[in-house]
């Protein structure tokens, strides 16, 4: 059974609060599969009318703004100490490299960093936490938070609700596609990531063994 299908085994109102969580816990640091929740919920209004898109949507914004909103103050107020016990709890997402990267990120591009890394499935996990680390100004974080949650889950939701209506008949019988889609962009983004973290760990090691080392008396 897969995602869509225990969807329907439940009523419309715990769809509702189920995507809200979801993506309030991704959101929030906590590696899961927000999107592709949202992406077959999305799709399961789509075909059924006992899920109302408009509060599925709702629910997923106030999810990702919420969510983001609780990572920044977790954040700032643990500090680097809190990284370091991501790190141990989740290696593969909260690694030295992929903490490093996406700081280089952050202190690059601001508060553009927390708009578009919502629409990255490794990023979205740090947005929150990581600015709330490096003390970003929260007026910043905050339109940055809004309107990237409001985008992404409200976008999201829009699309594949009225790509399901458009297409119900074939979507009915290959409704699988539209996961396996969400899986591929998500596992090719975390890649990419991955592959650049990898990289500028590697150009950092280098930068660190041709420094001088000072002469001792």
């Amino acid at each position: 059974m897969h995602v869509q299908e225990w969807l329907e085994t439940i009523p419309a109102v715990a769809v509702y609060v189920l995507v809200a969580v979801v993506i309030g816990l991704e959101s929030l640091g906590i590696p899961l599969p927000g999107e592709i929740v949202l992406v077959s919920s999305a799709l399961l209004a789509s075909q059924h009318g006992d899920i109302n898109p408009y509060v599925l949507g709702a629910c997923a914004t106030a999810g990702a703004i919420v969510g983001d909103s609780i990572g920044y103050a977790i954040g700032r107020k643990g500090g680097r100490p809190l990284l370091a016990w991501l790190g141990g709890k989740f290696p593969k997402h909260f690694s030295e490299a992929n903490v490093g990267l996406a700081e280089q990120s952050f202190q690059k591009w601001g508060m553009w960093a927390v708009f578009f890394g919502r629409f990255i499935a490794l990023l979205r996990i740090f947005a929150g936490p990581l600015a709330g680390v490096l003390h970003m100004p929260y007026w910043k974080f905050l339109i940055a938070n809004v309107l990237g949650g409001i985008v992404w889950a409200g976008g999201t939701t829009a699309v594949i609700y009225s790509v399901g209506v458009v297409a119900e008949a074939w979507l009915k019988r290959f409704s699988w596609l539209g996961l396996v889609l969400a899986v591929l962009i998500g596992v090719a983004s975390m890649l990419v990531v991955r592959n650049r973290a990898r990289k500028a760990a590697a150009q950092r090691a280098e930068a660190a063994e041709r420094e001088p080392v000072p002469a001792t008396d």
